[in-house]
């Protein structure tokens, strides 16, 4: 009952949160608002009284309600899936892939130049060479969450946007590749020998599997689909799909030889969401109704991501020395990979200004690979976290109201226009494209 009682105060936490920005007129958008409200139900605010159901009194206790995190993130890969609609991905696929690729990259080796000129600085025992080659990786991926948040509450439309989602999703991709890469190079470096399994055949398999996998539930999902009358079943139907296909993503299939055969729950319900949307002449309709039934489900999520937020960071200056230098140098290869992409690509100057500065949120995706760089060790795991947590807190308050200001000035979000006027202007048009139900 203790964590059930929780869990409903950290919504409402929440949602009060929202209210308090209002009242105040700060413009920040909804979910700098759950992260905040997260920080103070966490362990290390209302948490620490110790009164039953005013917060999480500890990490442990938050990981009591990991599952909802989990699903949430789930759907929101659903969600980011279905922007890769083919009618779209006509005009915009070509150059979301080559901006998405480029700029990732060009991060992930800029981070990696900087911290390894720092740790040639500060020395071995601060910042260890496979710390500093794992942060590099962890630099490429993105918020696909914050991001999808503010887009939807603000009813973002334009080329940025159109462009945003797409890479986004291609982001955190790339970014799961050159984490698993790098994992493996780290490893060597720490002692072992470069293995062409862990660096190479098993990054490849995974990726392959899970957006196989993906491929497969999303047209079982659509077939089962057309035997049902009413789009609130199906609307059940899809719900379940999501959640069952969550679940089939944490399966490993050992081969021997080190080989292995796993999924990315990310990439696993991107293809779903991707085949659903392009395979299912109802799935307009049933990802406006999903929406609706999602939004509580990701302010929880948000809310539970800020209460993680170790507060106790604070107390090592060279984690904040390194973090800091992380956070610029990040922020410095994302805007200018993007920038520099978007250029080659032929992209208008208004995406070429702003399109890089809505790619600087980071969460979920890079605290995923925080639990797999645990495999380097506790020394190695312990300093990543650290730097890690650090970072996302400082990019999760900050992240999505900048891309809110970026979507504003590149004339994709109507300046002043309330919530209400945009939701009954999206609504008008979705009344008009929506397929009538069988």
């Amino acid at each position: 009952m203790r964590i059930l009682l929780a869990t409903a105060f950290a919504l409402f936490a929440g949602l009060m949160m929202t209210r308090v920005f209002k009242y105040l007129h700060l413009r920040f958008p909804d979910v700098t608002a759950f992260l905040i409200a997260g920080v103070l139900v966490g362990p290390f605010c209302l948490g620490a009284l110790g009164l039953p159901g005013l917060g999480f009194a500890s990490m442990e206790e938050l990981g009591q309600v990991a599952v909802l995190s989990n699903v949430a993130l789930g759907f929101i890969a659903f969600d980011i899936g279905n922007e890769f609609r083919l009618a779209q991905l006509r005009s915009t696929g070509r150059t979301a892939t080559v901006i998405g690729i480029a700029q990732a990259l060009f991060t992930s080796l800029l981070v990696d130049a900087a911290l390894i000129g720092l740790y040639f600085l500060v020395g071995p025992e601060t910042l260890p060479l496979p710390v500093a080659v794992t942060l590099g990786a962890i630099a490429a991926a993105t918020a696909p969450a914050a991001t999808l948040m503010v887009v939807r509450q603000y009813k973002a439309k334009g080329p940025v946007t159109s462009l945003l989602l797409p890479i986004v999703a291609l982001d955190d991709a790339v970014g799961l590749v050159i984490f698993a890469v790098s994992i493996g190079v780290a490893g060597a470096i720490e002692g072992g020998s470069l293995n062409a399994v862990s660096v190479v055949l098993n990054p490849l398999l995974e990726i392959l599997c899970s957006l196989l996998l993906g491929a497969g539930m999303g047209a079982l999902l659509t077939w089962l689909e057309k035997i049902f009358f009413s789009n609130s079943n199906r609307l059940s139907l899809t719900i379940a799909f999501v959640v069952m296909t969550i679940a089939l993503s944490s399966v490993r299939i050992p081969l021997g030889g080190g080989v292995e055969i796993a999924f990315s729950s990310l990439l696993v319900c991107m293809m779903l969401g991707t085949m659903f949307c392009n395979l299912s002449e109802y799935s307009a309709d049933i990802m406006n109704r999903s929406s609706k039934w999602t939004a509580p489900l990701y302010a929880v999520f948000f809310v539970l991501s800020g209460a993680q937020l170790d507060l106790g960071v604070f107390r090592y200056p060279l984690v904040i020395l390194i973090g800091v230098v992380y956070i610029l140098v990040r922020c410095l290869g994302k805007y200018f990979g993007a920038r520099a992409s978007s250029a080659l690509s032929g992209c208008s100057g208004t995406v070429r200004k702003y399109l890089g500065i809505t790619l600087f949120p980071q969460a979920g995706v890079a605290l995923g690979m925080v639990v797999s760089a645990q495999a380097l060790g506790p020394a190695y795991g312990g300093v990543i976290r650290n730097i890690v947590l650090f970072s996302v807190l400082i990019y999760e308050l900050v992240g999505p109201l900048l891309t809110k200001l970026a979507l504003e000035r590149a004339g994709e979000i109507t300046s002043g226009a309330t919530d209400a006027q945009n939701r009954a202007r999206f609504q008008k048009k979705e009344r008009r494209h929506s397929l009538p139900q069988r």
